[in-house]
């Protein structure tokens, strides 16, 4: 009867005849490859991605170039799993058992030369110019390849990112001069811990400690210095806020469990901070000691701040073994992102939002200009926001806590920084996100995995 096909028009009428939201569970292709190759290319992947994981690289990029790695040797059905401390990538195929293999990753300190390095071998690669048994031996050698520079000059440059940045918080040449010479101290004292194996948690309590206790020491000794600004410019070369930046990508990017991970190592490291300098102010009230703290930084002359901005930065990216090209490209980041910094406070706006809007255009000018001068993005993102790291807000909020007692006004203080610092993490981000487009750079592996985080209609 005519009634009856009612429901079934009024379905039609209303059901979607467009392919799904998001592929799911789609088929393994049929793969022609033997093991020994299929074994041999998913090898290099993995250790290709493991090595930019353990330098730093942001979990998206390293799932995009294993990717990418993997297509070129014909292995176009991978899946990659990242675990921050282990590194998954298995080839699903129709006609055979799935090949998986899986790598423990060591994490290293930021080491820019060596990142791109790997990536240029990754892109060498992609573009077919290397067969598996070379992209071995290149990995090889860059992966082996000694320091880019001297300790000596690791030390120098720890020490040059807290003279310019006691300088940026408007001290004079004393203060600069104490914390570049107590810093390479604690550069050279986490050396030997590191050495002992020493958990890094504790490595941060002993440099807070040290950075706190030479204050203490200068006031003891009736010194004619602002003794905060020594302790806030050791904070800073301290600040596990950096791996917030990766966090807040891993976050973005569809990631959680290294985000996670990120996020939980960050606040581990930093409470190793606040225990460090905790621990001696609490010791200097004890010994009576009149304790001060300077709750806001004096006015510097904008080209002094500004020369002590690139400083900062250029150092940083000299300490994180950049190439001297990179150090000069990391010091203008650190002055574009002062120089926007110092425009929106002289029109009232806070720093959070100072911060956040800096780092959206040192993000944007990453992703834009780094891929032709052939930089990691990373480099300009993280060494450009240093300068603007709140250390001395934390000092100033523990000082509140244990000396003056005010528990408020403290909490205040610190989360006023915590705000400064994921407004820099996620303001990275996003202009990284606005750059994308611009830079052109990006192919199906990258959207293919920024795709994670999105979701269609």
């Amino acid at each position: 009867m005519p009634y009856l096909r009612l429901p079934e028009r009024a379905w039609r009428a209303v059901a979607g005849n467009s392919p799904p939201t998001a592929p799911i569970g789609l088929r393994a292709q049929s793969s022609r490859m033997d093991d020994l190759t299929a074994h041999a290319a998913l090898g290099l992947a993995l250790r290709i991605g493991a090595s930019m994981l353990a330098v730093g690289a942001p979990s998206a990029d390293v799932t995009a170039t294993v990717l990418r790695v993997a297509a070129a040797y014909g292995l176009t059905s991978c899946q990659v799993d990242i675990t921050f401390t282990s590194l998954t990538v298995s080839f699903d195929r129709e006609d055979a058992v799935p090949l998986t293999a899986m790598r423990i990753v060591r994490m290293s300190r930021t080491d820019y030369t060596r990142l791109q390095g790997i990536t240029d071998l990754a892109r060498a690669i992609g573009a077919g110019d290397l067969d598996v048994e070379e992209g071995h031996r290149r990995l090889d050698r860059v992966v082996a390849a000694p320091a880019t520079y001297r300790r000596t000059v690791n030390a120098l440059a720890w020490a040059g990112v807290a003279g310019c940045f006691g300088i940026v918080l408007g001290g004079g040449w004393r203060e600069a001069l104490i914390a570049a010479l107590t810093t390479a101290l604690i550069e050279q004292v986490l050396r030997v811990l590191n050495r002992r194996s020493l958990p890094v948690f504790f490595q941060q309590v002993v440099g807070a400690a040290l950075a706190t206790g030479v204050a203490v020491l200068l006031l003891a000794w009736d010194v004619d210095v602002r003794t905060s600004l020594v302790v806030a410019a050791g904070i800073v070369v301290l600040l596990a806020g950096l791996s917030l930046v990766t966090a807040a990508q891993d976050a973005i990017s569809g990631f959680p469990v290294t985000a996670g991970a990120r996020a939980f190592e960050v606040v581990t490291l930093t409470a190793g901070i606040v225990v460090g300098i905790a621990g001696v102010l609490d010791l200097a009230q004890r010994a009576r000691l009149p304790l001060t703290v300077v709750t806001s930084p004096s006015p510097v002359p904008f080209p002094v701040a500004l020369a002590a901005s690139a400083g900062i930065a250029g150092f940083w990216a000299l300490a994180s073994h950049a190439r001297p090209r990179a150090v000069g490209l990391a010091a203008i980041a650190g002055a574009l992102a002062w120089t926007t910094f110092w425009a929106l406070s002289a029109v009232g706006a806070g720093a959070p939002l100072a911060s956040g809007v800096a780092a959206v255009v040192i993000g944007f000018c990453g992703e834009v200009l780094t891929q032709r001068l052939r930089v990691p993005p990373q480099l300009v993102a993280v060494c450009g926001i240093v300068p603007l790291l709140p250390g001395l807000a934390i000092y100033h909020g523990l000082f509140r806590i244990v000396v003056d007692a005010d528990i408020d006004g403290g909490l205040a203080a610190l989360v006023g920084a915590s705000a400064v610092g994921l407004a820099l993490a996620a303001g990275v981000t996003l202009g990284e996100y606005l750059g994308r487009p611009v830079s052109g750079e990006r192919d199906r592996f990258d959207e293919r995995v920024r795709r994670r985080a999105m979701t269609t209609d």
